[in-house]
């Protein structure tokens, strides 16, 4: 099968390595330094003491590549608006775009039932991401590893090798099932779930919380999660999420103290969010946070905390100039 990895920085060139090994066509979509690396010396990906190395299709020019089997996209959301036009030459009729991103997706509604024909402003402004990328070819994908990119060309992996997926609709695909079984042969444990989205909130669920109080605070997970007048703050979001979620027909597999006490076991982790702003990056507080917000409106569930830590983070992502919205 033809897969293109849009976006290869730590987890799009850690997949991409992955399936170029086991005999897929891969192909990746990257720039600057970081292309000219793999170019020169292929895809590298530091692993359990030892290093694989892929040569493969790299460019910055998607048009060069053409329509895929699968779109594999592991940008930020707040990085597919503006490049989402770029992406249309990789799509035919055919192609599955499988979005391996966190938070809320751009397809939240398609499939849903009840609630079919809506979109999330937050993540598909405009609907630009939406007519770029069809929802109906759209396969849900929950990441789970942690990897970092030591330097240009070389990925490192810290942790982790599940990518959950799902259609929109709840169905056992071919699609969704043939690309599970290309994952598993590269090593990654990728399960096919009936309920995507129960998926998307677990993992949702913490990062709609812990992000953007770490942002705020500079704390890590661990404190976050035990300090007492912390730890309520983040319990208050995550009820609030919680009823948001359920408002939709979503499912929560295991109670809020539990998911609490599972992030505190990670330990002194800095979030995604905090080391974005501590590198002058672009924050992540649409897909996370702001998301979560608007489907409260839109299901008229009240969130008054998530509300008033949004509108902190978002003033604190101005400041740093790392938010423009």
């Amino acid at each position: 099968m033809r897969i293109c990895v849009f976006g290869a920085g730590a987890i799009g060139g850690y997949m991409a390595v992955r399936l170029a090994n086991t005999g897929q066509d891969v192909s990746v979509v990257a720039r600057g330094p970081h292309l000219a690396a793999i170019r020169e010396n292929g895809l590298r990906l530091r692993i359990g003491g030892a290093e694989e190395v892929a040569k493969i299709a790299a460019t910055d020019d998607a048009a060069e590549l053409g329509p895929q089997d699968y779109l594999v996209i592991t940008l930020k959301a707040h990085s597919v608006p503006p490049v989402a036009d770029k992406l249309t030459p990789l799509i035919g009729p055919e192609t599955t775009v499988v979005t391996a991103m966190n938070g809320v997706p751009y397809w939240y509604f398609h499939g849903l039932d009840g609630w079919e024909g809506r979109r999330v402003e937050a993540v598909d402004p405009g609907g630009a991401v939406s007519r770029a990328l069809p929802p109906a070819q759209a396969l849900g994908c929950v990441v789970y590893p942690a990897c970092e990119v030591d330097e240009p060309g070389v990925i490192r992996h810290v942790d982790g090798d599940r990518f959950t997926l799902g259609e929109p609709d709840g169905s056992k695909s071919e699609r969704a099932t043939a690309l599970g079984e290309a994952m598993r042969k590269a090593g990654f444990k990728a399960p096919v779930k009936p309920r995507i989205r129960d998926e998307i909130w677990v993992k949702l669920w913490g990062n709609l919380a812990f992000n953007p109080l770490s942002a705020l605070t500079g704390e890590t997970l661990d404190v976050l999660a035990t300090q007492d007048d912390l730890r309520s703050v983040a319990r208050a979001m995550m009820v609030e999420g919680q009823a948001v979620g359920e408002a939709l027909g979503t499912r929560f597999a295991i109670d809020v103290d539990r998911r609490i006490e599972g992030a505190a076991g990670v330990g002194a982790h800095k979030t995604s969010m905090l080391q974005d702003l501590e590198r002058g990056r672009p924050m992540e507080i649409d897909a996370l946070v702001t998301a979560v917000s608007e489907l409260g409106r839109i299901t008229d569930t009240a969130t008054p905390t998530i509300d008033l830590v949004l509108a902190l983070v978002k003033a604190r992502g101005r400041t740093a100039g790392c938010y423009e919205r």
